[in-house]
């Protein structure tokens, strides 16, 4: 009998808990923590009080929470019924969900913060509130054009997603629009607006909802805070139905999911969350490893584990990612005080190919060479779908398309068409749940795998590949990866795992947005990797623009980059590609360059290639990080670097010589007809009344001195230089 209050009915194919299979006689220890490693194991026994688990990028946080719960509804300290496992994407929950299956405790609930919230509003609105729940808004563009239409603000598509991204940060943050304006201090324009324009529109886009009579995915959660909070009747009843809680990916949740979550707990601390510091990168939506790093000060008996033992990558890999992040250098005091220490992690596989290093001529070059490099892979046996090409924008995706189109390799987008909604998909999911009610009472039915390829073989399904592209081949891959998920779950639960539950699954999967493997490179932005692993992955576009971003104008906002980045490199399991061009066009000109996180991960012997057979290019010296020449803190933007000092140090030069320096600028500017800044910009003028350069020479090695101004100006500052010397 299905005992969650909060759920019309439990999910499609949950089987209720029962004990492993009897047939095995080694003791429960044994069966579920005898393939964990020390800490892992240590996790998974400690089944009471808070526990904080450190877990770093690879080294089996699922498997170690999963087995935790297991364990405990094996021995009896947990009711399934009585444990929220709560995560942050569906996707993450469906495959808790399908683990914690795997381990004989399918009916714990696994759900995102949303889903949670939304199952307890459906069952407690009518008492708490009254009437039929609001309908839920699925995106927000349409009612943010309304609103600022009724302000007679101008808008377009890109305004309007910035707004409603900035309200979804002010509402996971619990801002009201009345409060908005003196908390959101600082945080720029969004869509091209001052903030008192985005309070008005926030308090529109509100007034909006309520006349639809509609509530958006921020509002389950705030009006789910509000009725726990001011209802105790509700909040005793949710906290008798869950007293154990496991949150994984803790480092990315938000004030309002914090309150949420400590609304649940009404001050009991039986309490477990996951998370990594380092893999903070949702900052932009509110989330904040704060509550992860204070878990230990919260919670003062709470038990801390680490896990950093890396069963992923390589050790190749996992050196280069704990090398990124040590090489962080200080961005100022509040910068450092949201800086993590970094888990150093501990490669536990043999040793693979070293990383390769690779700049281009241009974007198209770029994207050729990676599309040659994935040939050869696919060449020497590395499954399509174990490779990645991964960005930082998903406006980089067009090249990467076109060059692995027309080597003829079939990639899929993440992102793009949802996998449960390909027309294919959805007619093999109806003609197998058909086939359940024709093989019902069947004497002796077929195993499953064969079973499932007899069913969509109408489809267009054959064992082998087709050899042309196009939709035939993406056809192909999609009955292919419902054939393949076929023989996994069977492996997994057991002969017994028949055709009905197949279809269950697949039901909850398109549920959850759970998409089996496809057959085909992805193509992913960073952002979209998380949580992903393949055995090759290429990161692409690493270059100071694009990693990190230009918008990235804060010693935080470039914290945030390098834990992106990190991100992207502990995705690969063996081969690990990082490349960057030099111009956007062919032919252009080739004024970017590397990435400043590749300083000191790039091997000096590294020589640039070219996919368009221009033979190597010169080889590029890795330049030590910009610092401040004062507090040694991390340079931020371009005026920075150019004078070698942060705005947060005060000025080296004396007034005189800087104002005689002006004077003559203004004066030559005055002269040639031009702005002041064409002769030399303010922070070329700091930089050189700073360094007092006494020749040519050091005048020439001086960030803005090119040759040209050297040869029209150089006589003359250093003139100024001298004679505000003696003076």
């Amino acid at each position: 009998m299905n005992t969650d209050l909060f759920s019309a009915g439990s999910f499609p194919g949950t089987p209720p808990a029962e004990g492993l299979p009897a047939a095995d006689e080694r003791s429960l220890e044994e069966r579920i923590l005898g393939g964990l490693d020390a800490e892992q194991r240590e996790v998974a026994s400690n089944l009471t009080g808070p526990m904080c688990v450190l877990a770093g990028a690879g080294t089996g946080k699922t498997r170690a929470i999963t087995h935790r719960i297991a364990y405990g509804v094996h021995s009896g300290v947990y009711s399934p019924q009585r444990l929220l496992a709560v995560t942050f994407t569906a996707r993450a929950a469906a495959e808790m969900r399908s683990r914690l299956r795997d381990l004989g405790v399918g009916n714990v609930q696994a759900r995102t913060f949303h889903a949670a919230a939304l199952r307890q509003l459906q069952f407690f609105w009518p008492q708490a509130i009254g009437g039929a729940l609001p309908n839920l808004l699925d995106h927000k563009a349409q009612m943010i054009a309304e609103a600022a239409r009724r302000l007679r603000l101008s808008t377009d598509r890109a305004s309007i997603r910035d707004l409603a991204s900035e309200i979804e940060w002010a509402k996971v943050s619990m801002l009201t629009p009345a409060n908005y304006l003196e908390k959101a201090q600082g945080r720029g324009t969004p869509g091209g607006f001052d903030l008192t324009a985005v309070a008005r529109v926030f308090q529109s886009y509100e007034d909006v909802k309520t006349d639809r009579n509609v509530i958006d995915f921020e509002d389950v959660l705030l009006i789910t805070v509000g009725i726990l909070q001011e209802d105790p009747k509700v909040a005793a009843t949710v906290r008798e139905q869950y007293r154990h809680f496991v949150v994984d990916e803790y480092q990315d949740v938000s004030p309002l999911q914090q309150r949420l979550l400590e609304l649940w707990l009404g001050g009991r601390d039986d309490l477990c969350v996951v998370g990594d510091a380092s893999q903070t990168i949702y900052s932009f939506t509110g989330a904040s490893p704060k509550h992860l790093l204070g878990f230990k000060a919260q919670y003062p008996d709470a038990t801390v584990v680490k896990l950093v033992r890396d069963y992923r990558s390589t050790p190749q890999v996992v050196r280069l990612a704990n090398d990124l992040l040590a090489g962080r250098r200080s961005g100022g005091p509040v910068a450092d005080a949201a800086w993590a220490t970094p888990l150093q992690l501990v490669a536990q596989r043999p040793a693979g190919p070293v990383p390769h290093f690779t700049e281009c001529s241009d974007d198209e070059a770029e994207a050729a060479t990676a599309a040659q490099n994935i040939k050869a892979l696919l060449e020497a046996g590395t499954p399509a779908s174990q490779i990645a090409v991964l960005f930082r924008t998903n406006g980089q995706s067009e090249a990467y398309e076109q060059a692995l189109a027309s080597a003829g390799i079939g990639y899929q987008l993440r992102g793009g068409e949802r996998f449960f909604a390909r027309k294919e998909v959805r007619d093999a999911i109806l003609q197998l749940r058909a086939a359940t009610r024709a093989i019902d009472g069947a004497d002796g039915p077929e195993p499953l795998g064969q079973l499932v390829r007899d069913i969509v073989s109408s489809l267009g399904y054959t064992e082998e590949a087709p050899h042309n592209g196009g939709a035939l081949r993406e056809r192909w891959e999609s009955l292919a990866a419902l054939v393949a998920l076929a023989d996994e779950l069977v492996a997994a639960r057991g002969p017994q795992f028949g055709l009905a539950e197949f279809v269950n699954e697949l039901q909850e999967r398109s549920l959850a947005q759970h998409a089996p493997t496809v057959q085909g490179v992805t193509l992913a932005s960073l952002h979209a990797a998380k949580g992903l692993e393949w055995e090759a992955v290429f990161l692409v576009g690493l270059s100071e623009g694009l990693m990190p971003i230009s918008f990235a104008d804060t010693p935080e906002a470039v914290d945030e980059e390098r834990r992106l980045l990190y991100v992207g490199i502990t995705r690969a399991k063996e081969h690990l590609y990082l490349s960057w061009s030099t111009a956007r066009t062919p032919g252009g000109r080739a004024n970017r360059k590397p990435s400043r996180f590749l300083d000191g991960l790039r091997p000096d012997s590294v020589a640039s290639s070219s996919a368009r057979g221009k033979g190597p290019a010169p080889r590029r010296k890795a330049a030590a990080p910009a610092s401040c020449r004062v507090c040694g803190s991390m340079l931020s933007s371009g005026a920075e670097r150019k004078v070698g000092r942060c705005n947060q140090c005060p000025p080296s030069y004396e007034e005189q010589t800087f104002d005689a320096l002006r004077q003559w600028r203004k004066a030559t500017a005055l002269e040639s007809d031009v702005p002041a800044f064409v002769v030399f910009t303010d922070a070329t003028l700091t930089a050189i009344a700073e360094a007092r350069p006494a020749t040519l020479q050091e005048l020439a090695t001086l960030p803005g001195v090119g040759a040209s101004k050297l040869e029209k100006y150089g006589e003359a500052v250093l003139a100024i230089l001298a004679e505000s010397t003696t003076a």
